[in-house]
């Protein structure tokens, strides 16, 4: 599935929803290492964009795309409408990562919010 038939907006521009399948998702947990949170803990000190907490933030959200993603294709879907992300720390250093949104088939035509296109 390409990118650009991933979309936060409730339909895709030049596109029409035809068949909705659902809700999918992906999800994952990730922890920071003993070493990455002494260099998160160093990097803290001089201020700024705290790197390594970056890149771990990046690998998760990146993943957990992914998975949604596999999920649609494999549930027949070209799309994804109304995608979101969400975490939550399930305990101390231990994250949980969403990416979740609605699997549907798209066709080439009017899109479903604005017929005058």
């Amino acid at each position: 599935m390409q990118d650009s038939m991933v979309s936060t907006a409730l339909t895709l521009p030049g596109y029409q929803v035809v068949r909705s399948l659902g809700v999918v998702k992906g999800i994952t947990v990730r922890s920071r290492s003993i070493v990455g949170n002494l260099l998160g803990g160093l990097q803290s000190l001089f201020g700024g964009n705290i790197t390594i907490y970056t890149n771990l933030c990046e690998q998760a959200r990146s993943e957990t795309y992914k998975l949604m993603c596999e999920q649609a294709r494999h549930r027949g879907a070209n799309a994804i409408i109304s995608m979101r992300y969400d975490a939550t720390e399930v305990m101390a250093g231990l994250t949980e990562v969403l990416g979740y949104g609605t699997a549907v088939v798209v066709e080439p035509g009017l899109s479903n919010s604005n017929p005058a296109q």
